[in-house]
């Protein structure tokens, strides 16, 4: 009898990166994403690491505003180029 394989078979080649760390890398806060991860890892408790979430925290708040008014520009921009055809 022949094995099938199953659908939800979701592990991925080694060279196949997460999509997480895809994400995160765009942000411009992995290195910091990373430390935490360090410190967790040694610690195996969070509030040791309190230094490391706050600081991540505070570069995925700054890429979060940042990409917010990037679109909102974006939006602007689009909104008056239809105004300025529509005239």
């Amino acid at each position: 009898m022949a094995s099938t394989p199953t659908p939800h078979n979701r592990t991925r080649s080694e060279d196949e990166d997460d999509p997480v760390d895809q994400m995160i890398s765009r942000t411009g806060c992995a290195e910091l994403h990373y430390a935490v991860q360090e410190c967790m890892a040694e610690h195996q408790d969070w509030r040791k690491c309190q230094a490391q979430v706050q600081n991540f925290k505070e570069c995925m708040l700054a890429f979060q505003t940042a990409r917010k008014e990037q679109l909102m520009q974006q939006r602007a921009t689009q909104h008056n180029l239809a105004s300025n055809s529509s005239a």
